[in-house]
């Protein structure tokens, strides 16, 4: 495992402080969980993006499903005769 050294806000480090003290975990330990908490957020954020990104070329390009079409296969759910989703350009 590396050393990192970080330099702390004075009321940053009071908090992180009593925060080890009261879980009875050391500064590192919550300091690891919050990095990694945020880099997981980060990554997820960042495919939520790219996926966006798709999306809004996929509507430029006009493959894209109508709400009737939509709404159809929603009425249909339940009944014997289910529609299958439908498909951009129908």
């Amino acid at each position: 495992m590396s050393v990192t050294t970080v330099r702390l806000q004075p009321e940053l480090e009071e908090h992180l402080d009593a925060l080890a003290s009261r879980l009875q975990r050391s500064k590192s330990w919550l300091i690891n969980q919050a990095l990694s908490e945020y880099i997981e957020r980060q990554t997820l954020e960042q495919s939520r993006w790219q996926e966006t990104l798709k999306a809004m070329e996929a509507v430029a390009q006009g493959k894209v499903v109508s709400g009737e079409a939509v709404h159809t296969w929603l009425q249909s759910w339940g009944s014997p005769n289910e529609l299958p989703p439908p498909k951009a350009g129908q």
